[in-house]
């Protein structure tokens, strides 16, 4: 199949997916907000995170999540170490219009596929992932197990987390695992392919 059909093929879907207008009372935005703050870990739940996993200014985000706590759906707090950072979290009313994301059509798509067929998917996804990150200097969002700064093995030790983040020192819920990180490092076997990996550029 041609290249070219395949990224259409892709923007076609996510452009269906999204819904027109204001699904649930939210902008396509919004729910890219909503979506970013429901699956980031509790490091990368702030504006400037979701400016950067977005691909936009941090005034545009900025602006989003104005939007998004005044009707009541991310709750702002304040950072105890840092007083100009924030950290955003979904409220009750949050998850509930979650519950009804234009996108779950897609996953039922996804879901409809093999489970071999989706594991390839998801890894070619990936790999186009990494390239456009090559190509753009976007940074390259992932998660905690595949990280390098991913460090586990002490939940047998007494008074030690089960997990801790290398790279901010911190301990990690075990249910913090699979949220998206800004701070995410490719290195482990396994990970997402990050910047470097377009066939073109090797």
């Amino acid at each position: 199949m041609d290249s070219r059909v395949i990224a259409d093929l892709i923007l076609h879907l996510g452009r269906i997916a999204a819904g027109d207008g204001l699904a649930g009372g939210l902008t396509p935005v919004q729910w890219a907000g909503l979506r970013f703050f429901a699956r980031a870990n509790r490091f990368s739940r702030t504006p400037s995170a979701f400016a950067a996993f977005h691909g936009t200014t941090r005034g545009t985000a900025s602006q989003t999540v104005k939007g998004l706590v005044a009707r009541g759906v991310l709750r702002q707090t304040r950072s105890k170490s840092d007083g100009r950072s924030v950290r955003l979290d979904l409220t009750a009313k949050g998850r509930a219009i979650l519950a009804g994301d234009p996108i779950e059509t897609l996953v039922r798509a996804a879901d409809a596929l093999p489970a071999g067929v989706r594991g390839d998917f998801s890894v070619t996804l990936q790999r186009m992932l990494g390239c456009v990150v090559s190509q753009t200097g976007k940074p390259f969002f992932g998660t905690c197990e595949t990280c390098v700064h991913f460090e586990g093995g002490s939940c047998c030790q007494e008074g030690l987390p089960a997990h801790v983040c290398g790279f901010l020192n911190e301990p990690l819920m075990d249910e913090e695992r699979n949220g998206l990180c800004i701070n995410f490092a490719s290195g482990k076997p396994g990970s997402p392919r990050t910047p470097g990996v377009c066939a073109g550029q090797q």
